[in-house]
């Protein structure tokens, strides 16, 4: 038999959707002769009845860490709006940064070419601090797990760091919702 493990107004992330959803209805499933649901699905909205299955929890959802998941990388692409003597002054002349952020060469971020050639070194600072961001955010996921750790055993220069690094890591969770 089946029971229901979430509830009407429950906040869930739908899996196959990759969403998050409030629970409309619970769904209960009968046959004769019994005295409970033989299953029990959940309308959330989205246009079809899901299963416990793909559903998750707030309490038990968890995002993989970035190293888990990312690699990310700085390449450099050859500067077409200009030669290499008008670019003599940047950093790289003659390329621009691009920033990798998935497993092909294709995809990821690339900064305008007018962009760059006002600010170069600030936009080579930028994607190197963009290319960092996934061992960054497990760093600060990391220094955020001392929290449980009791305060009398933190020393107190690091207590104020584990706050940020809490609240960066909520804000980075809550910004994938």
């Amino acid at each position: 038999m089946a029971r229901a493990q979430f509830h009407k107004n429950q906040r869930v992330f739908v899996r196959p959707v990759g969403t998050w959803a409030l629970i409309e209805r619970v769904v209960p499933h009968w046959t004769k002769g019994l005295n409970e649901p033989i299953r029990i699905f959940y309308d959330v909205g989205l246009g079809r009845e899901f299963g416990a299955d793909e559903l998750q929890s707030e309490l038990t959802f968890e995002q993989p860490t970035a190293t888990e998941t990312e690699e990310w990388r700085v390449i450099r692409a050859r500067n077409k709006w200009q030669s290499n003597e008008e670019t003599a002054l940047h950093p790289y002349p003659g390329t621009y940064p691009v920033l990798i952020t998935g497993e092909n060469e294709w995809g990821g971020w690339r900064v305008p070419g007018a962009e760059y050639a006002l600010s170069p070194t600030r936009i080579e600072r930028q994607a190197r601090i963009m290319g960092c961001a996934p061992r960054m955010a497990a760093l600060i996921k990391e220094l955020s797990e001392l929290s449980k750790i009791p305060v009398t055993e933190i020393p107190p220069a690091f207590q104020g760091l584990i706050g940020k690094s809490r609240e960066i890591v909520a804000y980075l969770n809550h910004a994938l919702e």
